[in-house]
């Protein structure tokens, strides 16, 4: 057996790291100054980058990329009701005047993959059209979690490639950003948590390049990804009513 994680690995630890961060919104509503939801939401940022790290190989080795950006589109759609339900959210995007966290990081994934497309898949656009639809993508996913800031991350890590410590590099270089607007816009504690994405390091390191032996795993996101927000929302309600805990 070859050494390391496997991509079924790390899509555990995924799912695991974000059931922890999702709880840790729940239990600690509003990201407070404590050190357990602090504890929690760090190991809750492990998630994100995994995500970023498995657009970039899906784009690299999927058989059809229309089918699978179709796939991601879908899934976007149905992600946004369950986050909008989790967190008490209006479906409907800047109904209360926020930019931010308006639907899910599902939504930046799928632009992730079309900016992979445009930019580095086999296609007739021209350089000025490339870096329009990359604007106009970065756009549309602003105000999702995680932002556009996603969607050039991914950009990044895809073109360090099998180097772990340039990717993360990279990753952080945006990352970096994306926790100075929060720090200085929204919320301080908020803002220094998202460092902690540098923590995927040594899991992407041991990453061995194999899918492991359990192909039905690749649908266990597309269904957990969903159930568990609507129970997060159930849990949400009865805890706090109707009101919103992000």
């Amino acid at each position: 057996m070859t050494k390391g994680l496997n991509s079924n690995h790390l899509k555990f630890i995924a799912i695991a790291a974000m059931t922890v961060d999702h709880i840790a919104d729940l239990m600690f509503p509003q990201f407070p100054a404590e050190p357990a939801a602090i504890v929690l939401h760090l190991i809750g940022r492990i998630t994100a980058p995994i995500m970023w790290f498995f657009i970039c190989e899906g784009f690299q080795y999927t058989r059809n990329l229309k089918k699978y950006i179709f796939r991601m589109l879908i899934f976007a759609v149905i992600s946004h009701f369950a986050y909008c339900f989790a967190f008490g959210i209006n479906f409907i995007p800047f109904s209360k005047g926020e930019v931010l966290n308006q639907t899910s990081v599902i939504l930046p994934l799928c632009g992730g993959l079309c900016a992979l497309w445009v930019m580095k898949g086999e296609n007739s656009l021209k350089k000025w059209q490339k870096y329009a639809l990359l604007i106009l993508i970065d756009v549309v996913t602003f105000p999702s979690d995680w932002s556009c800031i996603a969607v050039m991350a991914i950009l990044a890590m895809y073109e360090r490639r099998g180097n772990p410590e340039k990717q993360t590099r990279d990753m952080m270089i945006w990352v970096a950003v994306y926790a100075a607007v929060i720090f200085f816009c929204m919320n301080k504690v908020q803002g220094l948590i998202q460092l902690g994405v540098i923590l995927v390091y040594p899991l992407i390191k041991t990453y061995n390049g194999e899918r492991g032996k359990a192909k039905w795993t690749k649908w266990l996101f597309y269904i957990y990804y969903p159930a568990h927000l609507v129970i997060i929302g159930i849990f949400r309600i009865l805890i706090y009513g109707n009101a919103p805990i992000l």
